[in-house]
């Protein structure tokens, strides 16, 4: 087999796949190897720009970090993007290529394999280890023909595999029994060994059932990875928990309405990490309580998430917020909506047309194909406090609200609006609150004296670190160690 790369595929999502890459990027950074993570196909709605240019899944840039690399489009050559429950945005390294249903896209899939397989060997030529994530499952029959994320892609390169299973959600030895019984012959004896993530308790009392599955499968299980209280890594799609926040502190409230297709949710880890900040996700079917700060996240269907906004009631919610003096806050698509009309004309998102926003500010937001994707640092223009992020929209905006703008640039570009009364801020800046300066000025804004403001970068250094001693603690890492060159 392919003596210097090693793929983790999982055997549900969120079963630990892309924090074992980025434990395991880390653990061998530490030790001078040059590593570099590799996804070849990722579905999600957090991305990230990378250093050329283009746009990857989070997931990957996080890996990136742990790897001391900067995040780059060969991480990630495959992006898929849902924007309906049936069709996605396609991006090809980094580049928007276009919508496709599903059976399109599985039509099309050959095609993207040269793309990812281009990727995987420039990766290959420059670095000494590529750790490859899989996608969702390699048991999932019906995507089986023309795979290219998990087992397609361990077959074309000819790699091993470990395979990882969450006993935190139940059902551990079943999964990982079941995922290698549906495995055909030849992608079975690729699984080099297996781990249980997130195990609470003493790992003795899980001894017999760890000696059945190896007897059963013929599969060493590598390790029981610990549940790690309190591990801050960015999410690749699904919702982190909402933030608890000391009784006895002073506390900002902040609502977020989660949309159908929201996006860049990791946009408000800063403000859950927080101590002195509550963020609470507000689902179909709640009402948005009272709260200092409503926040409207970014999204991949910005009409048709403005429309479900108002099915749900929530803009009625929003005017009643502001009238007792809250502030609101938009990103990206959130952003847009806050004007007086968006327009399609071209169905970027959907079908092609125009709705209109929820008229809090005066402008107009126009989608257009060439997608802006740009990493970016500037200030504040209510205080200049220090701000950085990246843009990544196809919506262009015009109007006299941008005569008043939120953020500028140190190229010299303007962002966003802020309303004349001092409630409304929005910018199509998306990591707005990563920057401590920004965060604690918006903060301040919204109503709260800051205390204490966590370093963010330094919380995710501490969560990458933390989850690579435990890698380094708890598993048999013999089968990489012979992976590597000598």
């Amino acid at each position: 087999m392919n003596a210097n790369t090693l793929m983790i595929q999982g055997t549900t999502s969120d079963a630990g796949k892309s924090v074992i890459v980025a434990g395991l990027c880390r653990l061998l950074a530490r030790r001078g190897v040059r590593v570099v993570p590799f996804k070849p196909q990722n579905m999600a709605l957090n991305s990230a720009v990378t250093v050329n240019g283009g746009e990857i899944g989070r997931a990957q840039a996080v890996q990136a970090q742990a790897a001391f690399l900067e995040p780059h489009t060969d991480m990630n050559p495959v992006l898929l993007k849902p924007n309906t429950d049936i069709g996605a945005q396609v991006i090809i390294q980094g580049r928007v290529l276009a919508n496709m249903d599903a059976r399109s896209y599985h039509d099309y899939k050959p095609i993207a394999m040269q793309a990812v397989l281009d990727s995987y060997q420039r990766l290959c030529a420059a670095y000494d280890m590529v750790l490859v994530e899989g996608a969702g499952s390699p048991a999932e029959i019906n995507l089986r023909d023309k795979d290219i994320a998990n087992m397609g892609f361990a077959e074309a390169v000819d790699c091993p595999v470990w395979l990882v299973s969450d006993i935190d959600r139940g059902g551990v030895f079943a999964h990982l029994y079941g995922t290698l019984a549906l495995l055909a012959d030849n992608e079975r004896a690729r699984v080099t060994g297996l781990i249980i993530n997130r195990f609470r308790g003493d790992v003795s009392l899980l001894t017999p059932g760890l000696d059945w599955l190896t007897r059963e499968t013929g599969k060493p299980v590598l390790g029981v990875l610990p549940y790690l209280k309190g591990l801050h890594l960015e999410a690749e799609d699904a919702l982190p928990g909402e933030s608890a926040v000391a009784k006895d502190v002073e506390r900002l409230r902040v609502a977020v309405p989660i949309l159908a297709r929201i996006s860049n949710h990791t946009d408000f880890d800063p403000l859950r990490l927080h101590p002195q900040v509550e963020v609470i996700w507000v689902r179909a079917g709640e009402s948005i309580p009272p709260v200092d700060l409503i926040i409207l996240p970014g999204s991949k269907s910005t009409r048709g998430d403005l429309q479900r906004l108002r099915d749900q009631g929530w803009d009625v919610q929003i005017d009643r917020h502001l009238r007792y003096g809250g502030k609101l806050i938009g990103i990206c698509g959130g952003f847009q909506m806050l004007g007086t009309q968006i327009h399609d004309p071209t169905g970027l998102e959907g079908e092609p047309g125009s709705s209109p926003g929820l008229g809090l500010l005066e402008f107009e937001t126009t989608l257009e194909p060439e997608k802006q994707l740009r990493r970016v640092e500037g200030c504040l223009t209510m205080t200049a406090a220090f701000v950085t992020g990246y843009e990544i929209h196809a919506g262009v905006s015009a109007g006299p609200a941008l005569a008043k703008p939120a953020i500028q640039f140190s190229d010299g570009r303007l962002d966003g609006a802020l309303s004349k009364d001092g409630q409304i801020f929005g910018a199509y800046l998306h990591g707005l609150f990563d920057a401590a300066p920004a965060r604690d000025e918006l903060l301040r804004w919204a109503g709260l004296a800051v205390r204490e403001t966590p370093d963010y970068r330094e919380l995710r250094e501490d969560g990458i670190d933390r989850l690579a001693d435990a890698l380094a603690e708890h598993l048999d890492l013999s089968d990489l160690e012979g992976l590597l060159p000598k």
